[in-house]
């Protein structure tokens, strides 16, 4: 029952019984009222909204009170402490980032304000993905939570977190009594209030685990309504290669009965240029089979890991980094491992494409490192690894295959991202301007789908696949997370070459009602909250 209904209502229930029945139904349809003027703490008015559902934008106004939506649609009669006008600009929920590795920043007193997410209309993070993070989310939580943090967090328990804390960095299979532990530890994490659970099967120690392992831990996961997301265990053709690495998250999902999700899903290299028709082509049959099988994509044609990540092999990670740094000193180790990572280096197209994001090398190619060192390029490597090795850039997708990814409707976006610091290092620029690039580069300038499927993918779809209650949409009763963007303006800015640079075009973002951006400035508000799934 809507308001004005109730008032009616609550006339004819004054009136006694004798209006009771048809008469008192007519009465309540005809009866004139007053018009009532609507108020609100903050009212957006005069923008285009989209609203997250993939329909068109409308105009329409959003009226808001505390931390929820109360009232969208004509409140031109509304009054508010606070008015937003929004004429010439869209207004769109707060953009859900479902693969971030932000929360290294977030514990940083000086990040928890978080700007470089908001500046991109980030609201909400997944956090621990690729399996990465700690086994411990209530320490995590606490950590987040004091003094508090600019977005949203909604965590996974990650599996090779939980690996690492059973097993440490063996590379075999869990006995029974592991397995139980790892059980116990996901269990905990899902009580606590994890949206799922994560892998990096392509990572160590991650990788040392077999199928039947991460499906066991997904069924814990999938007793809570949890999803299954992976790093899949091969992206290349370093395994079982990368279609049969999608294969796996399909199997796991239907094993475990959870929804599966391919996380950051690319072609990488040139040897699988190509496999994103193989790859969508898997993922509908096993969607027309019944299961929810989704993933995601961040804007780029670079990929970005650490120098161990893509030419390490993974036998030579077994026991830790003590144990790598004796193999490179050992002569038939190294005679093994040198030759790998030359097998490694083919794969991501040769080290003129991998770009050093720290140390004093940071923004060269590994080519031009090893060029002035008078070394070839893994001899180079190796010596970067026992310095202590570094982020890459690695440039490896084709456009094709991003094109390809980026138009199905099971897929949503992701920025793969690190909360860094402005001038810290040379970072991969995802982690300043994902969100806004798809929209800029892929939507207004190259016509790759419409503006309102990649709003779509960054709000209501990871809404709906994580089950992130009351986020990612724009309706009445949903929580105030809402972001208000110049289309003309919003842009990333950053760049592989000068990566350290806020997105543009966002002129105001809400979090749980309160302003983080206003008028184009940072309030510094620590208005995020940790998630709990289903809370």
């Amino acid at each position: 029952m809507n308001f004005m209904t109730e008032r009616r209502h609550s006339r004819l229930r004054g009136l006694g019984p004798a209006l009771i029945g048809p008469v008192a139904l007519l009465f309540s349809l005809w009866m004139p009222l007053p018009a009532v003027s609507q108020s609100f703490d903050v009212l957006i008015r005069g923008g285009t909204l989209i609203d997250g559902t993939g329909s068109a934008g409308r105009p329409a106004d959003v009226g808001i009170r505390g931390d929820r939506i109360v009232a969208v649609g004509d409140l031109s009669r509304a009054t508010a402490d606070r008015v937003i006008e929004a004429a010439g600009l869209h207004v769109v929920p707060g953009f859900i980032d479902t693969h971030s590795h932000a929360t290294w920043g977030l514990v940083q007193d000086d990040l928890r304000t978080a700007h470089a997410l908001l500046a991109q209309g980030i609201t909400t993070v997944l956090a621990n993905p690729d399996g990465g993070g700690p086994s411990d989310l209530a320490e995590q939580r606490k950590i987040l939570e004091t003094p508090g943090v600019g977005v949203n967090v909604a965590p996974f328990v990650p599996h090779g977190g939980v690996r690492r804390e059973v097993l440490g960095m063996q590379a075999r299979e869990a006995t029974p009594e592991e397995l139980e532990k790892m059980r116990v530890l996901v269990r905990s994490g899902m009580d606590e209030g994890a949206f799922g659970l994560s892998s990096g099967l392509y990572y160590a120690p991650g990788s040392y685990a077999p199928t039947g392992e991460v499906a066991e831990l997904a069924k814990i996961a999938g007793e809570y309504g949890g999803v299954y997301q992976s790093h899949i265990r091969d992206e290349s053709d370093y395994t079982i290669g990368v279609v049969g690495a999608v294969d796996e998250v399909i199997d796991i999902a239907r094993a475990a009965g959870v929804k599966g999700v391919v996380t950051h899903v690319k072609a990488l290299g040139p040897r699988v240029w190509g496999a994103s028709e193989d790859i969508v082509s898997h993922i509908e049959a096993a969607r027309a089979e019944g299961l929810e099988i989704f993933a995601d994509q961040y804007p780029y044609e670079a990929s970005g890991t650490s120098i161990t990540g893509a030419l390490v092999p993974r036998w030579a990670q077994a026991g830790g980094g003590d144990a790598l740094l004796a193999r490179i000193e050992h002569p038939e180790d190294r005679a093994r491992l040198v030759a790998d990572m030359w097998e490694n280096l083919d794969r991501r197209g040769g080290a003129e494409r991998l770009v050093l994001q720290d140390g004093e090398y940071r923004g060269k190619t590994l080519a031009e490192v090893a060029e002035d060192r008078g070394t070839d390029a893994v001899e180079t490597a190796l010596t970067i690894l026992k310095q202590g090795g570094t982020g890459l850039t690695s440039f490896n997708m084709e456009d094709a295959d991003i094109h390809r990814f980026m138009t199905q409707p099971w897929m949503m976006t992701s920025s793969d991202g690190v909360l860094g610091r402005l001038g810290e290092g040379h970072p991969h620029p995802r982690d300043f301007g994902s969100f806004p690039r798809r929209i800029r580069k892929y939507v207004v300038e190259e016509g790759v789908g419409t503006l309102e499927g990649a709003i779509r993918s960054m709000t209501g779809l990871p809404a709906e696949v994580y089950e992130i209650a009351d986020r990612g949409f724009l309706a009445e009763g949903h929580l105030a997370d809402v972001v208000v963007f110049d289309l003309k303006r919003f842009r990333d800015v950053a760049t592989y070459e000068d990566p350290h640079h806020f997105s543009e075009g966002v002129e105001y973002a809400l979090v749980n009602g309160m302003l983080a951006i206003d008028e184009g400035r940072f309030t510094d508000a620590l208005a995020g909250l940790v998630l709990r799934k289903g809370r």
